[in-house]
């Protein structure tokens, strides 16, 4: 029987977000829409917050909501949180109140309320749910509203239209295949390759990729960052590929995912555009993602599950920064200065402390996860690990070019103050603030991630014990390890 929680905490935000949605819709003064939009998604951070304190106290490893309102619709608990999705929800929820609070009231017209507050109903929706099908039906409504934003700008959506119809007919015909199938046998391992595929697809590993760029492009940017940045692809590797698919085709994943990093690190260093290099930079940050995701060790999955968290926080403070410069000199080019730096100074210290973050600075959250990720990877491969510090090694590299051409190089003439303003400077120090924590304290972070790891690897153990007993003539046990001890000083030898 699974605990429940004291109330239903997902359901009430998720409540609040289509509700929110629904009100903002029939709102048409912009500057009320902006003000309700900001309060709603704060009551629905916050309720997130306490929904992960009550999880917490209960001391479980997963927890259903107490009063299942969705019962009446669904005979099984649709909506319950573990302790993969636990940070998952609040930290999606602070993405979407960050992103508003950082929006100019004058973008108004071009950023939708209304959608934004939909897009994180489903987003809440699908971090909530371990069922399949419900994982798959949400992932497939979650690609509606970027649609939606491109017909409205009059944009061509083929790009979009074909690789998300791909997305949603290969999620659906692996969701079929699954039901029919049992472990090992050929319908199974046809069904974990379709949603490998569709999973892929989704987090935009390289040659899927296309689409992400040209989403960047035709949507504004708070749209597209709140579409990727919070790796619904990722989650469904975890959820519906993790638990039936074998070491070999793990490995696989894994492989193809460190290409796709090494390449969108080395696309990142020639961008001329910074949309398409924040692009490039998420695309290879969230390929080691899957890189952790995929080592089916407990410090490798440890590892990727730090990673998650840490550049779901860095790179979207830095993507945050890049949409507060833009909005002020319009879309970035790279192939010249700017010399932003007299007239922001704040934020380009926050650019560079955001940008560092994410590529495992000492000090900062992204330090500690990526040095897990590559223990984690070493154990396995060792010249995985190398790969993975090549690809750190070109996103630092890129970070600093990016720095450099926005925010030196010469003297910016403006007739007006072009300093950011009040709540942008709050949206990023609460990032800012959340990297430095994580990063002097990260015990408590690596101890849950940690235990996680432990539990998915022996509930995906459960599901091959009875093969590999007859592989093997013996039931193979799992180390009972304890959580790694983190030190914030790197060891050099």
């Amino acid at each position: 029987m699974i605990p429940e929680l004291h109330l239903p905490w997902m359901e009430i935000s998720i409540l609040i977000s289509l509700a929110g949605s629904l009100w903002l819709k029939t709102t048409q003064n912009r500057d009320i829409a902006y003000k309700r939009c900001l309060i709603i998604c704060t009551l629905v951070f916050l309720n997130t917050v306490v929904g992960w304190i009550d999880f917490v106290s209960l001391q479980t490893f997963a927890a259903a909501d107490h009063f299942r309102l969705t019962k009446l619709l669904w005979d099984k608990d649709i909506f319950i949180v573990d302790e993969l999705s636990a940070p998952l929800l609040p930290l999606g929820a602070l993405l979407y109140l960050l992103t508003v609070l950082s929006t100019l009231k004058t973008k108004g017209h071009r950023f939708s309320f209304s959608r934004t507050l939909l897009s994180e109903a489903i987003l809440l929706a699908t971090l909530s749910s371990r069922e399949p099908w419900v994982i798959i039906s949400l992932l497939s409504v979650a690609t509606i509203p970027p649609y939606l934003e491109i017909k409205s700008h009059r944009e061509s959506p083929r790009v979009y239209v074909l690789h998300m119809g791909l997305f949603v007919a290969l999620l659906v015909s692996g969701g079929v295949l699954s039901g029919f199938g049992n472990a090992h046998d050929a319908i199974t391992l046809m069904a974990g390759a379709l949603l490998t595929t569709a999973a892929l697809l989704r987090s935009g590993i390289v040659p899927l990729h296309c689409w992400m760029t040209d989403l960047f492009e035709k949507v504004t940017f708070g749209t597209a960052l709140l579409f990727v940045t919070p790796m619904t692809g990722a989650y469904a590797v975890m959820r519906l590929v993790y638990p039936i698919a074998p070491d070999w085709a793990l490995q696989g994943i894994a492989l193809i995912s460190l290409t796709t990093a090494v390449y969108a690190a080395g696309m990142a260093l020639v961008q001329k555009e910074a949309r398409r290099f924040f692009c490039y930079l998420f695309l290879s940050h969230s390929s080691l993602v899957l890189v952790g995701l995929e080592m089916a060790t407990p410090l490798g999955l440890t590892g990727g599950l730090c990673v998650w968290i840490s550049v779901g926080i860095s790179l979207a403070g830095f993507a945050l920064t890049f949409r507060s410069v833009e909005a002020r000199i319009g879309q970035i080019s790279l192939t010249k200065y700017h010399g932003l730096y007299e007239h922001t100074p704040t934020l380009a210290a926050l650019f560079l402390v955001t940008g560092l973050a994410s590529i495992g600075f000492p000090g900062t959250l992204g330090f500690i996860a990526t040095e897990l990720l590559v223990e984690g990877a070493i154990e396995v491969y060792p010249l995985v690990g190398t790969a993975v510090l090549i690809a750190a090694a070109l996103n630092s590299i890129a970070i600093l070019r990016a720095y450099f051409r926005v925010f030196t190089g010469t003297r910016h003439v403006a007739s007006i103050s072009l300093r950011a303003r009040v709540s942008e400077h709050i949206a990023i120090l609460i990032l800012v603030a959340l990297i430095l924590g994580g990063g002097l304290y990260p015990q408590f972070g690596v101890a849950s991630r940690y235990h996680a790891a432990k539990e998915l690897i022996q509930q995906r153990g459960s599901v091959f014990q009875h093969s590999t007993s007859d592989a093997k003539g013996a039931k193979t046990e799992l180390p009972a390890a304890q959580p790694p001890v983190i030190s914030t000083h790197h060891n050099s030898e």
